[in-house]
């Protein structure tokens, strides 16, 4: 029906009963031209007749929540998942009916987020905090109750009537990184698409907003110089923590991989080590999961390392004969307890090897170790199929070439090098 409304028009069509709340569901538009109201009324009445409008008014918020409570994903996953929406979907349009995100709005959503993480207008914000005396400064003035005066309130000091004044700081804009822009997207399209199976919605704007571009991978690993120092310096502090550094070092594993190994994954005769599976803290809780591809896989070890594992293993050992307990090949190679029973804080390694790091003037992370055997691997001009392997790569080496591009390039143009010296140009009469 069209009702006029003053100057106004409104439009309303009905659209059937929502299928959460039971009730029913109306398409409303206004407009001060009468003509153009019996056009929105042609328009939302298609609508309806071909089922492109929302079926229901839910908001975003309610569809992120039981798309969460339905989806199949990793903890690590739905965790990060439920950070995003906390902290940046919730606000931005957690209230808002599913019906009215639109591509148009997203788009505009991870402009902001390019542009500041915060999504502020652009000026200079203020964060509050009560500190020394400070040249920005609010006060609000606490005045006796009843109307003011007409002269307005006499000069007072603050001190005496217990005025609050709070001191603040500038809010510096910092944008968001590019492959968090790229996660928040992969999430809102999955709720999206879940909302159409579920007939909340007809259509799925994330498919047709534009995505964030893929940034490209800067692998910054440490030089063989540096790389030995670090060896030193791992050494030098302990020997169970300069085990640790070689191993990632020679193997390319992950932190959560290196952390989750036992005793039973490690074949010291055969020189082989099997990944099983990955430690991780999620909420505050300790879990072991499935490798990252949720593939097993094995490493042959070079003698130096398994001599290196070896003496870990003698380490190990020994201390259960000193406190008279029997050696468990459960046992987790890397751990801060006597018994081995856990392993070592993820967090708590990753900070020490940047503390390490920080004493010897180098600007690295444990992560990049990986970096550098997957760089010393393909400068020697081991084969690509072979370094994703060992990396656990998934795709057949897709994700190596798109990191490790450079080095592949490198090791291409010694290739070129070794077939040009093996021809010989012919003479010319």
């Amino acid at each position: 029906m069209i009702r006029q409304r003053g100057s106004s028009y409104q439009v309303v069509v009905y659209a059937g009963i929502d299928p959460l709340t039971g009730r029913k569901v109306h398409l409303c538009e206004s407009t001060t031209s009468e003509p153009e109201s019996r056009r929105i009324l042609r328009r939302l009445t298609a609508q309806v007749d071909e089922q492109r409008h929302a079926k229901t008014n839910a908001s975003f918020r309610t569809a992120m929540d039981a798309w969460l409570r339905t989806h199949e994903v990793e903890e690590t996953t739905r965790a990060s998942y439920e950070q995003y929406a906390r902290v940046h979907l919730y606000p931005a349009f957690g209230d808002e009916p599913m019906g009215k995100v639109t591509t148009r709005l997203l788009e505009e959503f991870y402009a902001e987020l390019r542009r500041c993480g915060a999504r502020c207008d652009g000026r200079p914000k203020v964060e509050h905090r009560t500190a020394e005396p400070h040249e920005c400064r609010t006060v609000k003035h606490r005045r006796p109750p009843g109307r003011p005066p007409v002269a307005g309130y006499p000069p007072h000091e603050c001190a005496e009537l217990g005025c609050t004044v709070t001191q603040c700081r500038p809010h510096v804009c910092k944008p968001l990184a590019a492959a968090t822009i790229r996660r928040i997207h992969f999430a809102i399209r999955g709720v999206m698409s879940a909302a159409v199976r579920w007939e909340w919605i007809a259509t799925n704007p994330a498919v047709l907003a534009r995505k964030p571009r893929q940034p490209t991978p800067q692998p910054d690993p440490p030089t063989v110089a540096q790389a030995a120092r670090i060896i030193d310096a791992a050494w030098t502090e302990d020997d169970s923590w300069g085990t640790l550094v070689w191993l990632v070092m020679v193997t390319g594993l992950r932190r959560a991989e290196l952390l989750a190994l036992r005793w039973s994954d490690v074949d010291l005769d055969g020189g082989m080590l099997t990944v099983r599976r990955n430690y991780v803290r999620v909420n505050r809780t300790s879990i072991e999961k499935d490798t990252k591809t949720h593939q097993m896989r094995r490493l042959a070890l070079d003698p130096a390392t398994i001599e290196v594992l070896r003496e870990q293993r003698g380490r190990y050992d020994g201390l259960c004969r000193e406190l008279d307990t029997p050696s468990r090949e459960t046992a987790f190679l890397f751990s801060y307890q006597a018994a081995h029973d856990r392993p070592c804080d993820p967090s708590g390694v990753t900070h020490r090897y940047a503390r390490m790091c920080a004493a010897l003037d180098l600007d690295s992370h444990l992560h990049a170790l990986r970096h550098y055997s997957a760089t010393e691997l393909l400068t020697a001009g081991v084969d690509l199929r072979t370094v994703a392997g060992r990396l656990g790569h998934g795709g057949g080496g897709a994700t190596t070439l798109r990191v490790y591009a450079a080095w592949v390039g490198e090791s291409d143009r010694r290739a070129s090098d070794i077939l040009g010296s093996r021809m010989k140009r012919p003479s010319r009469p």
